[in-house]
């Protein structure tokens, strides 16, 4: 996934060459001002809304839309993976022809685009169907073996609101298939984000520094150490990146003097970013301290990735001013706050289902397996009234205006046990 902003027309510094040859015009200052103006109102969407329906995400009930947890594991593979995707892509585009590979990725993502969007707009699309809309349930299931060997490779359920928003978002597709329109591509990119900020949750702080730590390099070494991702990111026709034109008050919505900004960078600072959210709705202080913190951190440092770009007129790794103030802003919070040590133990996997029982102690039971399995279920079921210990007592609890009954018992018990003690003793 691109990572890099960069802005590959602007000016005579990076000048493009048309297919007629001429070189493109410099932009304008007000061109440019809503270029990035635009892409940076573009990036904070869907880490926003994406945050949000992260804490709906992770209380959901529904097992087929859990979110997927990234480990301090997967974390630490993650640059490696992406730099040999990187690295891969790039020897594609010099060994084979740029066109049949674009083809054969736009329709690949034209169809995860669908999908994307589908469930992007699908909670919005929910408002506007009338209460007596004909809703009815589908699922679509592809399996492989029979018996018991049988195992589930597809199980897709939907119903018909989803058909008439995977409609809606097809039409979008057969446009960005047809025309690759920049308004389509991003489209498709915002869907891709905020769907990646919903749906991957990092389980703790601590993976959330190892995750941004290795990316910092991965995004300054191929930008800075080499021209291998910006020359994927130019030939990469796919909504891998939000783009803007910087001439559109010049040409219009055909403009084609593009400043762009990787998907990459929006994605993995707002997974940080909707951590932050739901640790603090772990606090139950009914304040977003640390999401609003590190949400104006990423506005600080993705503005100054735009400020040292045009000044320097070169492609910068947004990473590597966005890592260490969305890291560097909360933690300073924390240490004033005193609540390092509450943000680095918090785990987010132990509240994806909140709703769900969990054993914190296994019961000590001797017997069957029937009469272990009842005693879990007391114990998941809560504390329950302590019964006497004495049976009198048991018997004046169910009998309490029967005192005569009660003391016939209770001498009942006591010569009972009195003979017990006898047979003990011979």
């Amino acid at each position: 996934m691109d990572s890099a902003l960069s802005d590959p027309h602007n000016g005579s510094a990076e000048a493009g060459s048309p297919a007629n040859g001429t070189t493109r015009p410099p932009s304008t200052p007000e061109g440019i001002a809503l270029a990035y103006g635009s892409l940076l109102l573009m990036a904070l969407l869907p880490i926003f809304f994406g945050a949000l329906r992260s804490v709906r995400c992770a209380r959901g009930k529904n097992a087929s839309d859990m979110p997927e947890t990234i480990t301090s594991r997967d974390a630490a593979r993650f640059p490696i993976i992406a730099s040999c995707t990187l690295l891969g892509l790039y020897l594609f585009f010099k060994i084979f022809s740029q066109e049949y590979i674009n083809l054969l990725l736009s329709m690949y993502f034209f169809v995860l685009g669908i999908l994307a969007l589908s469930h992007t707009i699908s909670p919005f699309m929910n408002k506007f169907f009338p209460a007596n809309f004909p809703n009815r349930q589908y699922q679509l299931l592809f399996t492989q073996g029979s018996g018991e060997n049988k195992e589930e490779i597809i199980n897709y359920e939907f119903d018909t609101k989803d058909l008439v928003c995977l409609g809606l978002s097809s039409v979008v597709g057969v446009w960005y298939l047809l025309r690759k329109h920049w308004i389509a591509n991003n489209l498709f990119g915002l869907a891709f984000s905020l769907n990646g900020v919903e749906l991957l949750h990092l389980n703790n702080v601590s993976t959330g520094c190892i995750l941004l730590g290795g990316l910092f390099i991965y995004d300054v070494f191929w930008v800075f150490g080499t021209n291998v991702m910006v020359t994927v990111a130019r030939s990469f026709e796919a909504p891998i990146k939000l783009v803007f034109p910087q001439d559109l008050l010049e040409k219009g919505l055909e403009a084609d003097n593009f400043a762009m900004l990787g998907l990459g960078d929006i994605v993995i600072p707002g997974i940080f970013i909707a951590l932050l959210l739901r640790f603090d709705i772990s606090l139950k202080k009914n304040t977003h301290t640390y999401f609003y913190t590190s949400f104006a951190a990423y506005i600080f440092g993705l503005g100054l990735t735009i400020f040292i770009m045009h000044i320097f007129k070169h492609a910068q790794p947004a990473l590597l001013y966005l890592v260490p103030a969305c890291i560097g802003f909360p933690v300073l919070v924390a240490l004033a706050k005193g609540e390092v040590t509450e943000m680095f133990s918090y785990e987010s996997s132990a509240e994806i289902l909140p709703h769900t029982p969990r054993l914190t102690h296994f019961p000590t039971v001797s017997g069957s397996p029937a009469s272990l399995a009842d005693s879990m279920q007391q114990k998941l079921a809560g504390p329950r009234r302590r019964r006497p210990q004495n049976p009198s007592a048991i018997y004046e609890e169910s009998n309490p205006k029967d005192p005569a009954a009660a003391t016939e018992s209770k001498e009942g018990t006591e010569a009972s046990t009195s003979k017990g003690l006898e047979k003990k003793e011979k």
